[in-house]
């Protein structure tokens, strides 16, 4: 495994980290996901896979989680993962976040699975509901998904509760999506308390699909933000389950899974401190973690997938939770 500094924050992360996602609840939005599953939606059933998943992660070096509230039963399983496992909390580091809250209630079928409450009074809830299952190991908290439409970058009663949380030692950030992240990533570097920056990591989408804050990125490392890349497969839209997409890539690369050489071109950008892997399955991780190995010459050399914003978030407004 290969490690990196999250950027000014003075904690090191495994390049490739590991997001919970897709396995703290029964539905998500990656393809093929209730076959990477396979039945196992029971909520024990469930939490003993994602203490499997964990473990193999661990094993690998992955010494980075990311998690968040509204991920179902993740940080309730990774607690119990935790409390059985007894890493120190300098092995393993947790980033969580909160701004939505789980509403499926379980329920695969449902008509709606998160809400978006980004209010002072629910930034407090969630975080001690965090703090109360990962303990020490919880060392970075995220807004959820913060766009220009929220306005919670603009809540001074908010941003007074993140800024507390950063002075107590959390290291505190925002995660962003839709096809104005770049702005949004923009308008959290203006915004400093006490002469201070008040993120210290950024999270966002990009992917050989969608690259539109690539420059905005840039600008965030340079100003010593750690930077965490999700969704590098884009919901599995970059593996074989695409296999247009697919064919695209194995027409450079053959010899390395679709994931893989996605995964590292996300690795390849200069200013990328962590990947994450989605992975729902077994095979799926070491599938994943192989991009460790792809060489930075291939991914300079691949065929240009992406899409503009519009499309590549109304292709993704789209994909059906199962």
């Amino acid at each position: 495994m290969e490690y990196r500094d999250l950027g000014a924050t003075g904690i090191t992360v495994s390049a490739i980290g590991f997001g919970l996602a897709a396995i703290g609840r029964p539905g998500y939005i990656t393809l093929g996901h209730d076959d990477d599953l396979a039945g196992r939606t029971d909520p024990s059933k469930l939490e003993s896979h994602v203490h499997e998943m964990l473990d193999s992660a661990k094993t690998a070096g992955v010494n980075y989680i990311d998690a968040a509230r509204s991920y179902g039963r993740a940080e309730e399983f990774l607690s119990t993962w935790l409390e059985s496992r007894h890493p120190a909390p300098h092995e393993l580091i947790v980033g969580s976040k909160w701004g939505y809250v789980y509403e499926a209630d379980w329920n695969v079928d449902t008509q709606v699975h998160e809400v978006k409450i980004h209010t002072r009074e629910n930034l407090g809830r969630q975080y001690a509901e965090s703090a109360g299952l990962v303990g020490t190991h919880l060392r970075l908290y995220q807004v959820h998904s913060a766009t220009e439409e929220s306005g919670v970058l603009e809540d001074p009663e908010v941003l007074d509760g993140l800024a507390e949380l950063r002075d107590q030692g959390l290291v505190v950030g925002v995660s962003t999506s839709g096809p104005d992240q770049a702005n949004t990533i923009r308008r959290a570097l203006e915004i400093d308390t006490d002469g201070r920056l008040l993120f210290g990591v950024v999270q966002a989408t990009w992917n050989l699909l969608e690259r539109s804050a690539e420059a905005a990125l840039s600008e965030a490392a340079d100003a010593g933000l750690g930077v965490i890349v999700k969704e590098a497969v884009a919901n599995g839209r970059l593996t074989a389950r695409d296999r247009d997409l697919a064919d695209r890539l194995w027409s450079v690369a053959p010899e390395w899974s679709p994931d893989a050489i996605a995964i590292a071109a996300c690795l390849h950008q200069p200013w990328s401190s962590v990947v994450l892997s989605g992975a729902a399955a077994g095979d799926q991780l070491a599938s994943n973690l192989e991009a460790l190995d792809v060489p930075r010459a291939l991914t300079d050399r691949l065929p240009e997938l992406a899409e503009t914003p519009e499309q590549y978030w109304g292709t993704r407004g789209g994909l059906p939770w199962h």
